[in-house]
């Protein structure tokens, strides 16, 4: 078989702060999988640490690896699905399978590259609206998916004075159910303190290890819930405030990492009218 041809444009980072657009060879997809064509890639601030620190926690980037997984795409090829799900897949919590491969986090590569080879079994096929959870993009479309669900007011907060100002202009007051949706360790703090007795507070993102009141929340049996959801009632389109080429990417993270926007976007195809 003819060896695969380097013609996979992708973003790779090497070390703390060294990024490079490099073409690696096309994947080839075996049994339970699909090969997928890119479409636009959100920056998360995860690829922005690993760019800029080398490193996710006690992930560390110890050989080049491809950057990116917020990817849509679409199947251009698959192979015969043979593979069975194993019990905790079947359970929705895959993320404690053994055998999971996790995008962009070492030692799997990312999908900021032209074609990439993904397990069928966890591609899903998406709508226009799409719910994905401060006032950064995740925080954003949380609000937004309460108002839709009917929460008569909501509050949002936020540092960033620019990022804040856009929140303000798109959301209502307050909120009763506190979301947690920023990784700064003290705001569980600030989540749990004004949550209502008997209340929730959903968490999203945090460190590995997080302190907060857990007496407070244990004395007025406020509920603390991980939360990773999808669903189909939110317009996430105005979200997207900066689109870059795939040959401007480094412009696209220094964007991202200097809070210029709320969710910056890497296009190969410029005419894609996708966000």
């Amino acid at each position: 078989m003819a060896a695969a041809k380097p013609d996979n444009l992708s973003l790779v980072v090497h070390r703390p702060g060294d990024l490079h657009l490099e073409y690696y060879p096309i994947p080839e997809p075996g049994p339970n999988e699909v090969l997928l064509k890119i479409h636009p890639v959100g920056i998360c601030s995860s690829d922005v640490h690993g760019w800029q620190h080398g490193r996710i926690r006690n992930f560390v980037v110890k050989k080049p690896m491809v950057l990116g997984h917020e990817a849509l795409r679409t199947v251009i090829k698959s192979l015969e699905l043979l593979e069975k799900l194993d019990e905790l897949c079947k359970i929705v919590r895959y993320n404690l399978s053994p055998t999971i491969f996790f995008c962009a986090m070492r030692p799997d590569d990312g999908n900021l590259c032209q074609f990439y080879k993904h397990k069928a079994n966890f591609c899903y096929k998406l709508p226009d609206n799409v719910f994905g959870c401060g006032a950064g993009p995740d925080g954003l479309v949380s609000f937004f998916t309460a108002k839709v669900m009917g929460a008569a007011q909501m509050v949002v907060t936020d540092l960033p004075q620019e990022t804040a100002k856009k929140a303000e202009g798109l959301l209502g007051s307050k909120s009763e159910v506190t979301i947690k949706c920023t990784g700064v360790g003290t705001s569980i703090q600030a989540g749990i303190y004004p949550t209502h007795p008997g209340g929730l507070v959903l968490v999203v993102l945090g460190s590995e290890m997080t302190s907060g009141p857990l007496m407070h929340a244990a004395t007025w049996k406020v509920d603390i819930k991980g939360i990773s959801l999808l669903q189909n009632f939110v317009n996430v389109k105005p979200l997207v405030t900066h689109q870059f080429p795939m040959v401007k990417a480094l412009g696209a993270f220094k964007t991202s990492k200097n809070g210029l926007g709320l969710k910056v976007m890497i296009k190969y195809n410029p005419s894609d009218q996708n966000p």
